[in-house]
């Protein structure tokens, strides 16, 4: 017989976000599938039944399952990003419980950006609202595979499915036009169980899966081993005792694609050239490792390699600019300027760098663009033009989202400013001689 451990050693892992409105009952949704697919410890549904008798209530509120924080609890809605994790006998999930208030979509950025599928509440009664368009565009830009219209709360129309096929055609039509490459629409009550775990009794005119489903047999796009290698140095292995005198390896997380012993590779920015000679992962060598992996490579020739450093196969090597066209999520209270001095951290390495324009603020309610805003406050999303002060080897966000995605940092307290996508970059206009100015910020 196949003890638990071994199936979930051999299911696969679904990373995925939910978002919604406030009130669209999201918190109840994800109270409910974790309920529903008996993922909740015993201790955990006392307490939820014993606070919610204290309220009043005849049953138990699923939203305090995943509302953790007191401040959420007394205002009924969701601040932070809640991260919960759950299996079935199908599939492992990391479940990313986004806010759904305006002012939090910083933080479904967050929750979404590793995600491979996204959760859209609507509320039937409401429909499509700003806050659902606003959610899509979030899960385009961030290029999530999959998305799932749950149109919530159909108990409270009736289980009408004219209701439901007005809402998922509009919302449909919305999103693709955004480019969502997949888009399923689901009916649901979240606080009757309709369709969430269980086959809904009042809808029989909807024949198609349950979230739960839905979520056990959506393809998982995560296969970073079919993208091009890419392997970040992130600390350079050099004991130099009696039993290795010359042992260097350079160790890492491979963030994609495959590498293996006898495979020329290029050091980027550096663009030295050498062959794989040796892979060790988990104390043993090995011929071939894969991401997301962590390994030590050892290298044929002796070349001056440290931390941040990018080694990849030279047939696929990426190019390296100083000048970086990106999307930007501006997630810091504090406005991000034209000519503001910034960190920009790319996988391991870190750098100087300089916001030389921002050439246009997207407006999410209607995709228009608003151009030179000048500067970006918390939530906005804009168009960035950045100038570094060394050469990185960034992939486009399109092709990759592991390397081709960044981090804004404040250089004076470590503040993370924004999280960016890169784009494709352009030729350099200052050229790389450009004079520096006294602090060597000017690049």
């Amino acid at each position: 017989m196949t003890s638990t451990t071994e199936q979930l050693s051999t299911t696969t892992l679904l990373r995925f976000a939910t978002a919604g409105s406030v009130d669209d009952g999201k918190s109840t949704l994800v109270g409910r599938l974790l309920h529903d697919s008996k993922s909740v410890l015993e201790d955990q549904l006392e307490a939820v039944e014993r606070v919610s008798a204290d309220r009043g209530q005849n049953a138990p509120d699923l939203a305090l399952l995943t509302d953790g924080l007191r401040a959420e609890r007394e205002q009924g809605i969701t601040i932070d990003v809640a991260y919960r994790y759950f299996a079935t006998a199908r599939r492992r999930f990391i479940l990313a419980d986004t806010p759904g208030h305006v002012q939090y979509t910083r933080n479904m950025v967050t929750g979404a950006s590793t995600a491979e599928l996204a959760v859209v509440l609507v509320d039937a009664r409401n429909g499509v609202v700003e806050q659902t368009r606003r959610h899509a565009a979030v899960a385009a830009l961030l290029r999530v595979p999959h998305v799932v219209l749950a149109v919530n709360k159909m108990d409270l129309v009736g289980y009408e499915e004219a209701v439901f096929a007005a809402i998922a055609e509009e919302f449909t039509a919305y999103a693709s036009e955004l480019g969502v490459p997949e888009i399923t629409a689901i009916p649901i009550s979240a606080l009757a169980g309709d369709n969430v775990v269980d086959p809904s009794a009042h809808m029989d005119w909807y024949g198609g899966p349950t979230v739960l489903e839905h979520l056990e047999t959506v393809p998982a796009s995560h296969d970073l081993a079919a993208c091009p290698a890419r392997f970040p140095v992130q600390y350079v292995i050099r004991p130099q005792t009696a039993e290795h005198p010359d042992y260097r390896g350079y160790a890492g997380q491979i963030a994609s694609g495959v590498l293996r012993v006898g495979e020329p590779v290029t050091v980027l920015p550096s663009g030295r050239t050498t062959t794989i000679e040796g892979i060790d992962a988990l104390g043993k060598n090995v011929d071939i490792a894969w991401a997301p992996q962590s390994v030590t490579l050892r290298l044929k020739d002796d070349i001056d390699i440290s931390r941040g450093d990018l080694i990849a196969p030279t047939a696929s090597a990426p190019a390296t600019t100083q000048d970086v066209v990106a999307t930007v999520c501006h997630v810091a209270d504090q406005p991000l300027a034209v000519g503001a001095r910034v960190l920009l951290k790319h996988t391991t390495r870190t750098v100087k760098a300089i916001v030389k324009e921002i050439p246009s603020r997207l407006t999410l309610d209607d995709l228009s663009q608003h151009p030179h805003p000048g500067q970006l406050v918390a939530n906005d999303i804009g168009r960035v033009v950045i100038r570094t002060a060394e050469p990185l080897a960034l992939d486009a966000y399109a092709d990759s989202r592991r390397t081709g995605s960044f981090l804004l940092i404040d250089p004076a307290d470590g503040t993370t400013l924004a999280a960016g996508m890169a784009g494709e970059s352009f030729a350099s206009r200052g050229g790389a001689g450009a004079v520096a100015d006294d602090e060597g910020w000017d690049f």
